[in-house]
């Protein structure tokens, strides 16, 4: 069977629409002077701006991490369309680098454990935050599959619901899943206000704490654009045996743009 497709929505703007500068710059943002011991992770978070801006610190999530061949990614709705929790599961993802299959039995379970979540391409058309990861991941993991999901809900009990269920699926079967969180930090403050709200929100997700995030964020004002992917990770993570985070990198947009008024704050982390 001939599965849907969903053409790249964002390539020549975030990232090189040529396959061989594509691949040069990942292979750029993930090498490293030293080799590093890949992560057994659970999650991560991994930002999503163009790579100008944030490709560094999604390539010292990805060049740390072992990537399995299944990766769950959730990722904010940026578009405002489609269904609050929208999940692709009969789907092939192009890149300029090759297509990548959504796992449809993972989705399937997902889809009944949780009625909540529903099967929806609107979502998913123009929204970059999946996207941006996949040449990442494509690179070195060459037979991916992926479970893509969009989260647009602010509500703690529905993003803790979608986290049990994701823990529940994954913990049932026997292959290794990643759970990435799709997120940039703050948005559109100084550099200087940007980088005390990003520490508040980064402490809680270094202590797994869900709930401890969505609050900080709802109470201080973080525009933290995936907190509700990544309280969902967290969930999943806590639930799957997590022990521990990591925070692998932290910029600003202001390092690449010279703008230091007006930043983006981008974190790499892993879960493990």
């Amino acid at each position: 069977m001939t599965l849907p497709i969903r053409a790249p929505a964002v390539a020549g703007r975030f990232y090189p629409v040529r396959a061989d500068e594509l691949l040069r710059d990942v292979r750029e943002y993930t090498s490293s002077t030293e080799t590093p011991a890949r992560i057994a992770a659970i999650g991560c978070v991994a930002p999503h701006a163009g790579y100008m801006y944030s490709g560094r610190v999604a390539g010292a999530v990805y060049s740390h991490t072992e990537i399995p061949k299944t990766c769950v990614i959730l990722c904010p709705n940026h578009t405002g369309n489609g269904r609050a929790l929208a999940i692709m599961a009969d789907t092939t993802w192009q890149t300029p680098l090759g297509e990548v299959d959504a796992d449809s039995k993972l989705s399937a379970q997902l889809l009944r454990r949780f009625p909540a979540l529903q099967e929806d391409s609107a979502a998913h058309r123009s929204e970059h935050a999946i996207e941006v990861q996949l040449p990442f991941l494509q690179m070195i993991q060459p037979e991916l599959n992926i479970v893509p999901i969009a989260i647009g809900t602010r509500d703690f009990d529905v993003l803790r619901g979608l986290g049990e269920a994701l823990a529940d699926v994954i913990a049932s079967g026997e292959k290794k899943v990643l759970v990435i969180a799709s997120s940039d930090m703050n948005h559109y403050e100084s550099d200087v206000v940007t980088r005390v709200k990003d520490r508040k929100a980064i402490e809680r997700v270094l202590a797994l704490d869900a709930h401890g995030l969505w609050d900080v964020v709802m109470t201080e004002a973080i525009s933290m654009c995936g907190f509700g992917p990544t309280t969902v990770m967290l969930t999943a993570a806590k639930l799957l045996g997590a022990m521990k985070a990591t925070l692998l990198r932290y910029a600003t947009s202001g390092e690449v743009s010279g703008d230091y008024d007006s930043v983006v704050g981008y974190a790499g982390i892993v879960v493990e």
